[in-house]
């Protein structure tokens, strides 16, 4: 297997990281993937970073499928103040709050999620009870952001939005959230969907109940036959094991199974997943590994994920386990190219890395 890896944002003293806290999108060759920039400490904890220090949002474009990018700060910009750059970006405990000029305000409704060059982005203020969040829309390949728009707390004590969306007409998208559970804390993933171009959001299911450890960062696919797939960060109680899990719907979503467990191991602290369809039918499902060697991987399935090839390790030289948080995209060769945050050495910056491989 071919395997080239790149740089796509790197600088002196700086912690740049989790891009699947953002998302990742293409159209052809031409690459965005949105990152947060602060900076690193290495007497930080788990994530080597300067919490006293603000984190801002980033995003990087490739034109050229992933070998060479180009980052600015996220043009995020405020309802009625077009334009304005995003800055109250802080760190928090458990990781980045999300991106905002101004409060977030009600979407008109309009939205064409099957608009050639759409995106959207979902951003939050934490993970645990009280945490907000909204959205942001670009029609222009993500030169321009509109927003934030809220989203609903849907009866929650918090919810904690990740980008993953699925696209299921004009108007028309499925957007999976996680909550927190009922004691507040992180979290349980559910369904949720506007029919109105995003002037409302309903409600539409949990994917299960209330877990003992968490279900965190889903990554989401429909299917050629309807059905829809979830791959779910998933820890199985407080402190113990770390895997992916994916489940299914045959409903649009609103009764859903346990199917297989991907990755049954993802290292201390785990890794989230990002799940693609390959063009050739299969699916991708790339994550980050926190044990050594930590480092990034993958498996395949071509079966609509009932079952999984062994892991393919596409690097092991992290120089630690604060590594990983993948998006992925597949170029018009074939080739993936999974967006990752890694590190070298535990002392030194981290930084945001593109892998071009062909499964």
């Amino acid at each position: 297997m071919q395997i080239k890896h790149t740089t796509v944002y790197s600088a002196p003293g700086r912690y740049a990281g989790w891009p699947a806290n953002y998302g990742i999108w293409s159209w052809e060759d031409e690459i965005v993937t949105g990152f947060t920039l602060g900076y690193h400490n290495d007497k930080g904890g788990f994530h080597a970073r300067d919490t006293g220090r603000p984190f801002i949002a980033m995003q990087s474009r490739s034109l050229d499928g992933g070998l060479t990018w180009d980052s600015i700060q996220a043009p995020l910009q405020a309802p009625g103040n077009m334009g304005i750059s995003a800055d109250e970006h802080m760190a928090a405990p458990q990781g980045p709050v999300a991106d905002r000029v101004g409060a977030p305000v009600a979407h008109p409704g309009g939205i064409d999620f099957t608009h050639p060059d759409f995106a959207m982005l979902c951003a939050r203020t934490g993970l645990k009870a009280g945490a907000e969040s909204w959205f942001y829309t670009s029609i222009d390949r993500c030169q321009t952001w509109d927003g934030p728009f809220t989203l609903p707390m849907f009866g929650q004590l918090g919810i904690a939005a990740r980008t993953d969306y699925l696209v299921d007409g004009r108007g028309e998208a499925t957007l999976f959230l996680t909550a927190t559970k009922s004691d507040g804390e992180e979290g349980r993933v559910f369904g949720a969907r506007t029919v109105d171009g995003g002037l409302s959001f309903k409600f539409v299911s949990w994917l299960r109940p209330d877990p003992p450890g968490f279900d965190i960062m889903p990554s989401s696919l429909r299917l050629d036959d309807g059905g829809m797939i979830t791959a779910l960060r998933t820890r199985n109680a407080s402190g113990g094991g770390d895997s992916i899990d994916l489940m299914r719907s045959d409903d649009n979503g609103i009764t859903w199974r346990h199917i297989t467990t991907p990755a049954s191991d993802t290292g201390t602290g785990g890794n989230p997943p990002a799940m693609i369809r390959l063009s050739d039918g299969r699916i991708c499902l790339t994550y980050g590994y926190r044990d050594a060697p930590s480092g990034i991987r993958s498996v395949l399935s071509d079966d609509q994920g009932r079952s999984w090839s062994p892991e393919i390790v596409l690097r092991d030289d992290g120089g630690n386990h604060d590594i990983g948080y993948p998006r992925s995209v597949q170029r018009n060769d074939g080739s993936v190219v999974t967006v990752y945050y890694y590190n070298d050495s535990p002392d030194k910056e981290r930084y945001i890395a593109a892998t071009i491989w062909k499964p």
